[in-house]
């Protein structure tokens, strides 16, 4: 007879900031056995960009130790994981060595690396899309992605494994050196890449709750575009009820005279703040049906430049007339409210009783994926996101890295951001209702 504790789900983060790569992988590796105290069915290993001329020789030495074990993961400007005194730790600009072993009984894991100048066709049928991972479009198993950032081509990525596992969630992060003209460096198994994306599916008995943590609050009020020409804003308008947005329906105005207005209505702290450089981001609603939009309704994109000729504004994705836009502010304040919202409705939904009395499954590990741009030198104090994650979900093992964009779904759909924190929660799956 099977022990249930032994063939249930576990995760071990370990975290080393040893400066010379053999003493980091000794301690790693060790701290997270002893942790674990299982088998390990997969690794997840994040390195710092200090390490950048040791990337070749990572592999090599943690397979030495994990001869058996899938091992993904990249390179990070910041690496985040957990002490020997279980303390969680976001390293920025140190040498740092994160790594994640997780037992996952009655789960499959598949790794995987993608060539982005051979993903198919944006045309192409879900099953071609499936082939590339090498999992069943049945399955719909969890995916966690690892990218370059110029040769991924990971936008068409995230479409294309939407379309094939519309219900599985992905979640991950461009890799990044974290300096300007640094070299990333990619890791599956015992291959180290430059280029293209790796990553690992994981089918069975896993679910993967996410948390995509924007940092913006809107402003304001939503706006119905009215014209519009790939990422260009030409036209915007209230909406009035009767359900015309064309470009020549009445109250079409310039987006710029209505942002400028916007901003002389604000009180004098946020009018401050709006003068700021990259603190004005547009956020696209991604729910057409919704009629009273709230914070985390909208895809936060970044607010690219102005036309005052025309009076429109660039934003940093495609736009089409009839969606919904509202102008957002982001800081650290504001970073750490939406943070703090949605770690508080998680808490409610996940780690309390359901409604109906079933008992919920728990968390056991959990990857963050962290923007460069915040951290300390958004928040003026070290693992400020990771100590709130902690505080609303427990003592749960935590690793990740510090990313050029992260990935995460709002809505129904999976996207590239900026400036946000994402993390994937990862527990059994529920147990189905008798």
């Amino acid at each position: 007879m099977s022990d249930p504790i032994s063939d249930s789900m576990k995760w071990a983060s370990a975290l080393s900031t040893r400066p010379f790569l053999e003493a980091a992988v000794e301690e790693v590796v060790m701290q997270a056995q002893a942790m674990l105290q299982a088998r390990a069915d997969v690794g997840f290993v994040f390195i710092s960009s200090a390490f950048a001329s040791e990337f070749s020789r990572l592999l090599p030495l943690l397979q030495d130790k994990l001869p058996d074990v899938p091992l993904v993961g990249c390179s990070g400007g910041g690496v985040i994981g957990v002490t020997l005194r279980d303390k969680v730790l976001e390293v920025e600009g140190e040498p740092a060595l994160g790594l994640t072993l997780a037992h996952l009984p009655g789960v499959q894991v598949k790794p995987f690396h993608i060539i982005g100048d051979e993903l198919p066709d944006l045309d192409s049928p879900p099953h071609t899309w499936a082939d590339l991972i090498g999992v069943a479009i049945a399955e719909q198993p969890q995916i966690i992605l690892f990218a370059d950032p110029f040769s991924a081509k990971i936008n068409d990525l995230l479409q294309g494994l939407d379309y094939a596992y519309p219900q599985a969630a992905k979640i991950g992060g461009l890799a990044s050196s974290g300096m300007l003209g640094g070299s990333s460096g990619l890791f599956c198994n015992q291959r180290f890449y430059r280029e293209g994306t790796v990553g690992v599916a994981l089918s069975g008995n896993i679910a993967i709750d996410t948390i995509v943590a924007q940092g913006c609050r809107p402003i304001g009020q939503p706006y119905w575009v009215t014209e519009g020409e790939r990422n260009i804003i030409l036209g915007l308008k209230q909406d009035d009820g009767s359900g015309d947005v064309t470009a020549t329906c009445p109250g079409s105005r310039t987006p710029l005279e209505l942002l400028q207005n916007l901003v002389q209505g604000l009180d004098e702290g946020d009018r401050e703040l709006a003068a700021q450089e990259n603190r004005i981001f547009i956020g696209i609603a991604q729910n057409e049906f919704k009629q009273t939009l709230d914070q985390g309704d909208f895809l936060i994109r970044t607010l690219m430049g102005v036309d005052p000729r025309l009076g429109a504004i660039a934003l940093g994705d495609r736009i089409r007339p009839g969606q919904r836009i509202q102008f957002h502010l982001r800081d650290s304040e504001t970073s750490a409210d939406d943070l703090e919202m949605l770690l508080k409705r998680y808490r409610q939904s996940r780690l309390a009783s359901s409604f109906d009395g079933e008992p919920r499954s728990q968390p056991s590990g959990a990857l963050m994926f962290a923007c460069l741009g915040r951290g300390e030198a958004l928040y003026g104090e070290p693992n400020f996101d990771s100590q709130l994650f902690s505080e609303y979900v427990g003592d749960v093992p935590v690793t990740g890295f510090f990313c050029n964009g992260e990935i995460g779904p709002v809505g129904s759909s999976t996207f590239l951001h900026g400036y946000t924190s994402v993390f994937g929660i990862c527990r059994t799956k529920d147990e189905p209702e008798r």
